[in-house]
């Protein structure tokens, strides 16, 4: 049986990942900061069939012990301060735990397991203003924001340590993938969680800064897939991974008001507090190459996606015994 290891566990990414590994078969340990009030709410449906394992990506001794402790075959480092907006304000908490928090798990893993294979979350926001459309694996970087920084140094230490000491690291460079779990200081989720909420007469509108910025979206769920393929190849290489589609946040927005028969141009108000002091304004992936080695696809349209969302926040509300005050139920809620 194969042990893998997961940093950010608990996250969006990390609990499907831990879901999808277990249903290969895997052992999985997942790795955790100490925390007064830990939070498992993601990995609640699977914390009786992981273990825990405490540690943290600011003390490499603690990475080394869980090495040597768990002697994982393949490690994936899903953890980071992943909030773009909230870098801008701790640039360098961001560095120390995004960028230099990558070196110290790759050092550890050259020193105690280098038969181990590494999967890095690298991020789309290394493009940040971006030189070419679609971005494939070879498009330069040009990050905006303190969060793509680090995520940029991150990068390239794993093809530094892949190119100086033949260690099995690889990239995957994921585009904006989004799900329920998703949290709440995400604009995805404060757009779906907002939709529900003043569905039930529980808010009055949703404040958002850019609506015309484009991302390219594609459901998590689908993605921590490509990241397990990564550690599969014969040799390791870096990969995009993204839907090939780009959607403004306003398209969002109609999608998801629309879901509960409301218009959103009726409820979204224009905050330029939540605009960046350096946009992204598009990005677009070009998984060719994922689908060409990886033999992987997106499944889940975005359409798809955003009622996935919208649903699950609505049905959150069903289930606390709420009654639905404006606009109507989701189609697949009704009845």
């Amino acid at each position: 049986m194969k042990t893998a290891f997961i940093t950010g566990i608990t996250g969006q990414d990390g609990s499907y990942l831990a879901e999808h590994l277990l249903h290969q078969g895997y052992k999985v340990v997942g790795m955790m900061r100490r925390t007064a009030t830990p939070s498992t709410e993601r990995i609640e449906g699977v914390l009786d069939q992981i273990e825990i394992a405490h540690g943290d990506l600011l003390d490499q001794s603690s990475l080394m012990r869980l090495f040597d402790e768990h002697k994982p075959d393949e490690i994936y480092n899903l953890a980071a301060q992943s909030f773009v907006h909230a870098s801008f304000y701790e640039p360098i908490h961001t560095g120390e735990v995004t960028g230099l928090g990558v070196a110290r798990i790759l050092e550890a893993m050259r020193l105690v397991v280098p038969e181990a294979r590494f999967y890095q979350a690298s991020s789309s926001e290394m493009f940040g203003k971006v030189s070419e459309s679609p971005q494939k694996e070879s498009t330069p970087f040009h990050p905006r924001s303190p969060y793509g920084v680090a995520k940029v140094y991150a990068h390239w230490a794993t093809v530094n340590y892949r190119e100086s000491y033949d260690l099995f690291c690889c990239s995957g460079i994921l585009f904006n993938h989004e799900s329920p779990r998703r949290g709440l200081e995400f604009v995805t989720r404060k757009i779906s969680e907002g939709v529900a909420a003043i569905a039930f007469g529980q808010q009055e509108d949703i404040a958002l800064g850019n609506l015309d910025a484009r991302r390219d979206w594609g459901f998590a769920g689908d993605y921590v897939e490509a990241m397990h393929l990564m550690l599969q190849q014969d040799t390791p290489e870096d990969f995009v991974v993204a839907t090939g589609e780009t959607h403004s946040v306003r398209d969002f927005c109609d999608i998801a008001f629309a879901r509960v028969g409301l218009d959103y141009e009726k409820f979204v108000k224009i905050d330029p507090r939540f605009y960046r002091p350096a946009e992204v304004d598009l990005l677009l992936g070009d998984p060719s190459l994922a689908k060409e080695k990886l033999n992987w696809t997106p499944s889940t349209p975005f359409k798809e996606l955003v009622h996935l969302m919208v649903d699950s926040d609505v049905s959150r509300r069903l289930d606390e015994g709420r009654t639905l005050q404006a606009g109507e139920l989701p189609p697949s809620l009704r009845g």
